[in-house]
């Protein structure tokens, strides 16, 4: 029976790369392309230290003693993909040899642990594993409906503001889904322009295109038996649109300059902090799109709605960064507690991150204090809009006491709040799904504050 060798590769659902008695790559599967990052035709031949960048040391040296003792070895460590991303790794290096035990290569196979350590740190009531972290009750309701989403195949469509965490999100459910072995592949979609990016995510063939000088399997492939992850996806073109809604119906699609169907099984989640159904309204997003897209919905809250994580996760960062930068530093001061509490965070956690990393770096005492914080924080200036930012920004420039400035801003943000929503549920003509839309929330967030203002 005649073996196909390639394909055989691609059925076993850890990564594996072969190298030959020189250490440079014979092959690759698709599980490890997925994993890393590279293609197969773009390794081939190359040194293995050289895309296989992991944290057991020299690799050269550990594949040369296998290759003498004929002994197998399996640790545990790190490897770092083509993005710059670390991901836990169990290694098996084992020794290929031909009829006669004459060496000719290694074989080395890669399990992705993330999942298992995600699972043991879970046990513990740690999701730091994931980058996700929160005790509030919004998003506690986000954690309770993640696991109803990754026990389904369906497609998601995550929204929410800038820093919020969508591509974690998105990361920790394809990690809990059955698809979790598989490749996880993330596209920005408003990081190329469109023809740029149809070839990336479809691929082309040799020849298709100026500088085409080779076949591109493209993300959905490597993607395949996985999930693709499109974030930003309002800033996708229409014409683009159109061929994604067809990958969604048919599950199917032609690489650019190619004429054969490639079939593909894959499941999407998308993401955007835009408002879709005003894109729609505006008709720069397909309608019918939207719908596919839509099938499940996660709404991801701000950091100023998520009572009490504020503090939970400056804590964690600061821990975080105190260990990277080997600083002894014991925490915040009071004052500087009571201004990056009062804080609205436009940047979410992503800036309340950065701000923890400048403070860190900048503090030369035992204790965070104001001084340490970034110059906009503590001088902000006055923005021309209305907005949480601005009510926030006027109240801590007051020449007022202390304690007056956070109350004013509190104070301030619940009317602009109230007007919003009422905007919003005049604009939708009283559909409170249609308001949430509008205003970039759940439905469940909008009933939430309806009942806290008691504007029913």
């Amino acid at each position: 029976m005649k073996t196909d060798f390639p394909e055989l590769l691609n059925a076993i659902p850890h990564g594996i790369v072969i190298l030959d008695t020189k250490l440079c790559i014979v092959a690759i599967n698709r599980s490890f392309e997925g994993m890393i990052g590279y293609r197969d035709d773009e390794v081939r031949g190359i040194y293995g230290d050289f895309i296989l960048r992991s944290s057991l040391g020299n690799n050269d040296q550990v594949c040369r003693k296998v290759l003498k003792d004929g002994e197998y070895i399996s640790l545990e460590g790190n490897v770092i993909s083509r993005g710059r991303k670390k991901i836990p790794i169990h290694f098996t290096v084992s020794r290929l040899h031909d009829p006669q035990h004459k060496p000719t290569g290694i074989l080395i196979v890669l399990e992705d642990i993330s999942v298992l350590q995600a699972k043991k740190a879970d046990s513990h009531g740690d999701n730091e594993e994931f980058g996700i972290l929160g005790h509030s009750r919004q998003m506690e309701e986000v954690f309770e409906l993640m696991s109803v989403l990754a026990r389904t195949d369906a497609s998601v469509l995550i929204t929410g503001e800038t820093g919020t965490g969508k591509d974690k999100i998105a990361e920790q459910l394809h990690k809990l889904s059955q698809r979790g072995r598989k490749p996880f592949i993330k596209v920005n979609c408003g990081a190329l322009p469109a023809a740029l990016l149809e070839s990336e995510l479809f691929g082309h063939v040799k020849g298709a295109f100026t500088g085409a000088v080779n076949d591109n399997i493209g993300m959905f492939r490597l993607a395949d038996k996985g999930t693709i992850f499109l974030t930003e996806i309002g800033d996708l073109s229409l014409p683009l649109q159109v061929k994604l809604l067809s990958v969604l119906d048919d599950q199917a699609f032609y690489p650019v300059g190619g004429s054969k169907k490639i079939e593909v099984d894959v499941r999407i989640i998308a993401a955007t902090h835009r408002s879709l159904r005003q894109e729609v309204e505006q008709g720069r997003f397909r309608e019918d799109l939207y719908y596919r897209l839509n099938v499940l919905h996660l709404q991801i809250p701000p950091l100023r709605e998520r009572e009490g994580d504020i503090r939970l996760l400056l804590d964690h960062f600061l821990r975080q960064f105190r260990t990277k930068l080997s600083r002894d530093i014991s925490g915040f001061t009071r004052k500087s507690i009571d201004k990056l509490s009062c804080y609205h965070y436009p940047g979410n956690v992503r800036e309340l991150r950065n701000i923890v990393e400048y403070a860190v770096t900048i503090c030369q005492e035992g204790m965070i204090e104001t001084k340490d914080l970034p110059h906009y924080l503590t001088k902000p200036t006055k923005l021309p809009l209305v907005t949480p930012a601005n009510i926030v920004s006027s109240s801590l420039s007051s020449p007022a006491p202390q304690e007056q400035p956070a109350e004013a801003g509190i104070e301030g943000w619940t009317k602009v709040e109230k007007e919003n929503i009422m905007s919003a549920l005049r604009q939708a003509g009283g559909n409170r799904s249609k308001a949430a839309d509008l205003l970039g929330w759940g439905r469940t967030t909008l009933w939430r504050k309806i009942k806290k203002y008691r504007l029913t």
